[in-house]
């Protein structure tokens, strides 16, 4: 929305903000769904009992596909491979190896040379990434990708917990509905087309708080979606007040990874499972918890490279994720940096819910936050330094230099002096003799779109090393369309 929009909306009462989100709320609906969504649904629940075998050669012919399609009809991909055979280069474009790794700038810079030829992107739906770090990057998608994406969504991050599109929801996202400066609810707006209560993440304050766990209660809300960190706050300020009304079939997270201590608090809180959740608006991966907390991964979505630090230390990072579309053929992203971390478990590793999907042992957060140190090894998330009985709520950790470490933390009860030698402690044991200087904060700071960021590094990381991982061996010559 732009920002002409954005003030116009701002001036409409609430119940006028709430039409205006239904509307929208209609045209989404529009585009994701239709009569043939529950076939669709069902379809993705089946293939989760496929064996490997068959899912093997399902990647191969779609990524065939995929691949032909990219070379001849996406003009920037083709362009690449026309000079590529100038110069002489014979590689074959049918093996994903011979691809090379995909940056968002790219992309970012000129994202109409990444749709298909035989698609017009008026025709199509414009999605944006978050743009936390840098200038959103605009990607397209045809009706049939839209309702395929939101067909495996309704499988497999509500038919797996009890819930469906149909039920009330909430979700605690990064939209402005008031300005930040308001401090008279509601901070919120109804999308009856979506059965959505849409919070804003930007208003939430202990003072605030009763107000928004009574819109959770007005609008009998059976679940929440929303920012790792956004839903522990809400938790731990219902649990403050006392507030055992408002028990939720279950509590999904996105965006951020959740962390053991997060996911016990919320789950106090709601009386409630809290699923973990991975996606991206690139749609390149994606992946879900099941009833047994382990995550697995949509292999319809995208395949999974990842790249290793490879540094040598006992705690090295988890491989740098490299993603390859599948679903959105359309707009193809080949080999694409997606920027997070995570550790991708053997081919070979099984799950007690009995499904045939893939598992991710974690998602680390993003490759810029890692720490460095001294002596050039890389370490991934701290949280060593805060686990026990460390009495914080939250903290980020922020390296200034290779020297020099801030550490921003909110206190909890039965914080003291001896609690700060322990965090700096613990972080001169990961990452040797450094300053360390402590903040204390009442809320950490979020990125512009509501995000947190538990770790901020400015230190260049050096180049990766490239291990594969989850990548089918080479793919068969087939060009089906297995849409």
């Amino acid at each position: 929305m732009n920002a002409t929009l954005l003030r116009l909306y701002h001036s409409l009462p609430p119940g006028t903000r709430s039409l205006a989100a239904t509307a929208r709320g209609a045209y989404l609906r529009f585009w994701r769904y239709d009569s043939r969504t529950e076939k669709l649904v069902a379809e993705a629940l089946e293939r989760e009992t496929w064996s490997r075998e068959r899912w093997k050669k399902w990647q191969e012919d779609r990524l065939s596909y995929v691949l032909h399609r990219a070379a001849t009809q996406v003009p920037y991909y083709r362009q690449v491979w026309e000079k590529r055979r100038r110069s002489g280069d014979r590689a074959s474009w049918d093996y994903l190896e011979n691809w090379d790794v995909l940056e968002k700038g790219i992309v970012r810079e000129n994202p109409q040379a990444f749709v298909a030829d035989d698609c017009q992107t008026w025709r199509m739906f414009a999605e944006h990434t978050s743009g936390t770090t840098a200038k959103p990057i605009t990607l397209w998608r045809t009706r049939q990708v839209q309702r395929e994406w939101y067909a495996l969504l309704e499988a497999r991050t509500r038919k797996w917990y009890g819930i469906t599109r149909h039920d009330r929801w909430a979700i605690f996202g990064g939209q402005l509905i008031v300005p930040v400066e308001h401090r008279q609810p509601p901070f919120w707006t109804w999308n009856a087309a979506l059965h959505q209560l849409y919070l804003s993440s930007y208003h939430l304050a202990p003072d605030l708080m009763p107000a928004y766990l009574d819109a959770l209660k007005t609008y009998k809300v059976e679940s929440l979606l929303g920012y790792s960190s956004a839903l522990y706050f809400v938790a731990r300020q219902a649990l403050r007040l006392g507030r055992r009304d408002l028990k939720m079939k279950v509590v999904v997270t996105n965006a951020e990874p959740v962390t053991a201590l997060q996911r016990r608090v919320i789950s106090e809180a709601f009386q409630c499972p809290v699923r973990e959740t991975y996606g991206s608006a690139e749609i390149v991966g994606a992946g879900s918890d099941c009833e047994h907390g382990k995550m697995h991964l949509w292999p319809e979505v995208g395949i999974l490279e990842t790249l290793d630090a490879d540094c040598g230390v006992a705690d090295p990072i988890p491989g740098e994720l490299i993603c390859t579309s599948l679903l959105n053929s359309d707009m193809p992203l080949i080999r694409y940096r997606m920027g997070d971390c995570a550790d991708i478990e053997s081919e070979g590793t099984s799950c007690a819910c009995g499904r045939s999907l893939p598992t991710i042992q974690s998602i680390e957060g993003r490759v810029d936050d890692v720490l460095f140190t001294r002596d050039g090894r890389q370490v991934g998330r701290l949280d060593p330094a805060f686990k026990g009985t460390m009495p914080i709520h939250e903290a980020q950790i922020i390296q200034e230099s290779l020297e020099t470490v801030r550490v921003r933390y909110v206190p909890a009860e039965g914080f003291a002096s001896s609690s700060s030698d322990a965090i700096a402690r613990a972080i001169r044991e990961h990452l040797g003799p450094v300053d360390v200087i402590l903040e204390a904060v009442t809320r950490i700071p979020r990125e512009k779109n509501g995000k947190f960021r538990a770790v901020v590094t400015k230190v260049k990381a050096h180049k990766l090393h490239k291990i594969p991982s989850f990548v089918p061996e080479r793919p068969a010559t087939s060009l089906n369309a297995c849409r």
